[in-house]
């Protein structure tokens, strides 16, 4: 059985641009923080907990507080929510469907891997009505890595499946920051990208295939059936 892990964020939902809008404008109406870079591949983790953490750490000089990071997602939340209020949030193309053929295939399981928080994640898919409630999943509640959010949704899917480990692990994403970890890791990366240029750049980064949406739900399923075992981490 393989383990087919997905990020959320640009892979599963349209929800790339409302969610940087939204956390940097949470950024500056909670802590007054202004000039965010927005180039999260350039951060040491790209994770909502880390990007926190290290914006902190160069404006204040310290770690946010327990609070400080639950104010912050309260109203990260609340900015989300008013953004799907004026036009919800929706599924990357064919996701629901190919989903939905990936967890009756007995040759898979399914798990979620995303850089956001739970709280955020969980409203993000539900907007977009991706009910993936079942799915083992990790969040930046984890971990701040991603490899570290990825072993803890092998982990997860392992302990759902009662098994030890997985012939190999399949990591679908849309950003560098998915390949690298992946690469880390030792999975498979299969890359999600519209762009030309997007695209080019996963596959530098080690994308095995790169698809524009689910739209050739066949030729993908064709690429995850392959015989390439990669043991997990």
């Amino acid at each position: 059985m393989k383990l087919i892990m997905f990020d959320i964020d640009g892979t599963l939902t349209l929800t790339k641009e409302a969610d940087e809008r939204c956390f940097v404008q949470a950024l500056q109406e909670v802590f007054g923080f202004a000039e965010i870079n927005t180039d999260w591949a350039s951060y040491p983790h790209c994770s909502d907990s880390a990007i926190l953490e290290a914006i902190f750490q160069s404006q204040r000089g310290r770690s946010p507080g327990l609070a400080e990071v639950a104010s912050f997602q309260s109203h990260f939340v609340t900015l989300l929510t008013r953004s799907t209020s004026a036009q919800p949030f929706g599924p990357v193309f064919g996701a629901r469907e190919f989903l939905g053929e990936l967890m009756a295939d007995a040759a898979f399981a399914v798990s979620l891997a995303s850089g956001g928080w739970e709280c955020s994640a969980r409203l993000k898919l539900a907007s977009a009505g991706l009910d993936l409630s079942s799915l083992p999943a990790a969040f930046s509640d984890d971990a701040h890595s991603r490899e570290a959010i990825m072993h803890a949704s092998l982990r997860r899917a392992a302990q759902a499946c009662s098994r030890d480990s997985f012939d190999s692990v399949i990591y679908i994403g849309d950003g560098v920051w998915d390949a690298r970890a992946s690469r880390n890791l030792g999975y498979r990366f299969i890359g999600l990208a519209h762009e030309r240029a997007r695209a080019d750049r996963l596959y530098a980064e080690g994308a095995q295939h790169v698809f524009a949406d689910y739209r050739d739900a066949d030729s993908i399923m064709t690429v995850l059936h392959e015989s390439q075992p990669v043991p997990p981490a």
